[in-house]
């Protein structure tokens, strides 16, 4: 099995479309190898050196393929939101160490002023006949070269936030995302016949690995749209005819709406539907299969796998609707408190391993401690395994806001709340939403006067859109147990129950 993303490329036939851009260039897989090899050496000359964490603040298009490539085979690539606040952009880049940004030309201006002095801003872009651009302030020196990554080099740091802590840093090695990309590609049967339509976001481990990579793995074809909305989805279909997609319930959702009859065009050639991020209604699945007319496969995944871990399988296998499925090159199992692992039908932690399961976070050796006991990855998640090994998950011992796929850590709300010179404390928690599955909420104590629309305009000037709460309880003290605590959910409670 190949070990490195230099392996992962060569399958793809030299003269087949490897990535596609609407209204833009199409890639062959020939010309792939030379973007990503060109980009590799222009960061090498630029003074990227392995081990280098090197940001990209990139929307999606063929340039976040194809530097996310050429900067994990030299140092390692780190994409981050483009559309991050300047202080959210300042703490990751300061606690990944990142001294190199790539973006876009003339854009990136809240990344560009975090970056930490003495850090190297690199314009970069694909042009409209597939030449990558590369500019920057730095001089190059052509004699300095990349060295040649080896399956064990760390490829891309992501981060994972945590709900008692701050987030933290998920190293993915070169034989990670192989093997997460082999393994994807393998379960659903992927080939060098099959069309990938790209609508996830290329920062996030969903989209970089499922629609991307292990489409790549298998010689097949990404199309990528530079700006994606649901609006756009079935003209890009029917213009593209994919044979497949992935995307979160959240944006499944905004596409069934936009669905205004059976089997539309663009259906022609779909094999299957993918859905992961957070939990799939069976109401939409099954409205989704009767639109579509093609088998829609959940799955479940998460960064410290390197995304997929579990999914429902083509037919003639079987759906389980409310499942992930079983495990996809992954060993799950169920552990109990005491760490002792559960016969299948028991609840319990979700506990796994496998060769795309990262070792350990960077530089966290109590979470580390805590998360990677005796060789398995503890989850967070509650789920039992029935007798087939098909994982049901119940619930989520962490304590994160899931938001359409968008994972926001409750304290960084907080921080921010009480950053502001009005609010003496806040707890942020999540509530359901009919569309997004979780919203943000928060709870503040005041200590001067202020009004929601006041903190909501603060919490804007300090956060990315996703994750700024929809609803504010202004009350006059914080629920907590008898020991002293503050436990969200009963917070939650409280202010539901106003």
């Amino acid at each position: 099995m190949t070990q490195t993303l230099t392996h992962l490329l060569e399958r793809g036939p030299a003269d087949r479309s490897a990535i596609v851009v609407p209204d833009g260039p199409s890639v062959t897989y020939a010309r792939l190898r030379e973007l990503v090899t060109d980009g590799a050496a222009r960061l090498a000359a630029l003074g990227v050196r392995s081990g280098d964490r090197v940001a990209l603040a990139l929307p999606n298009g063929p340039e976040a393929i194809v530097l996310f490539l050429a900067a994990a085979l030299g140092a390692v690539a780190y994409p981050l939101n483009p559309a991050y606040k300047e202080h959210e952009f300042r703490f990751y880049l300061e606690d990944a160490g990142a001294r190199i940004l790539l973006v876009p030309p003339g854009e990136g201006q809240a990344a560009r002023l975090a970056l930490p002095p003495g850090g190297i801003v690199i314009e970069a872009e694909i042009d409209a006949r597939g030449q990558l651009q590369m500019a920057s302030a730095q001089a190059a020196d052509p004699g300095l070269t990349a060295e040649p990554s080896k399956p064990d080099d760390v490829a891309l740091v992501l981060h994972t936030s945590g709900t008692t802590s701050r987030p933290k840093r998920a190293p993915i090695r070169h034989r990670h995302l192989v093997a997460s990309a082999a393994n994807t590609s393998a379960h659903y049967q992927l080939s060098e016949e099959d069309i990938s339509l790209c609508v996830m976001p290329l920062y996030h481990v969903h989209g970089l690995v499922a629609s991307a990579l292990a489409a790549l793995a298998a010689g097949g074809t990404v199309v990528v749209p530079r700006r994606f909305s649901p609006l756009h989805f079935w003209p890009l279909a029917w213009q593209y005819r994919p044979t497949w997609f992935s995307a979160s319930p959240t944006l499944h959702r905004m596409i069934l709406m936009r669905t205004t009859n059976d089997r539309p065009e663009g259906t022609e050639r779909l094999r299957f539907v993918r859905s992961c991020s957070s939990a799939l209604p069976p109401a939409q699945m099954a409205e989704m299969e009767a639109r579509y007319g093609v088998p829609v496969l959940e799955a479940y995944g998460m960064t410290e796998a390197c995304h997929q871990m579990a999914s429902n399988p083509l037919p003639p296998g079987r759906r389980q609707p409310g499942s992930v499925g079983p495990g996809t090159g992954v060993e799950l199992a169920i552990m109990a408190e005491d760490g002792s692992l559960l016969e299948p039908g028991t609840a319990g932690e979700l506990v796994i391993r496998g060769p795309n399961v990262i070792e350990g976070y960077e530089s966290n050796p109590e979470a580390n401690a805590a998360s990677f006991p005796g060789g398995w990855f503890r989850t967070g998640d509650l789920g039992v395994l029935d007798g087939e090994g098909y994982l049901t998950l119940s619930g989520r011992l962490k304590e994160l806001i899931d938001r359409g796929g968008e994972k926001i850590a409750p304290l960084e709300i907080d921080a921010v709340l009480e950053a502001h010179p009005a609010v003496a404390e806040a707890v942020s928690f999540g509530v359901p939403h009919p569309t997004w599955g979780e919203e943000v909420a928060a709870a503040v104590v005041l200590n001067s006067p202020t009004d929601e629309k006041s903190l909501l305009a603060y919490c804007r000037e300090h956060l990315v859109e996703f994750k700024v709460p929809r609803h504010l309880y202004i009350v006059q003290s914080i629920p907590r147990t008898s020991t002293g605590k503050v436990q969200r959910r009963f917070v939650a409670e409280a202010c539901l129950s106003q």
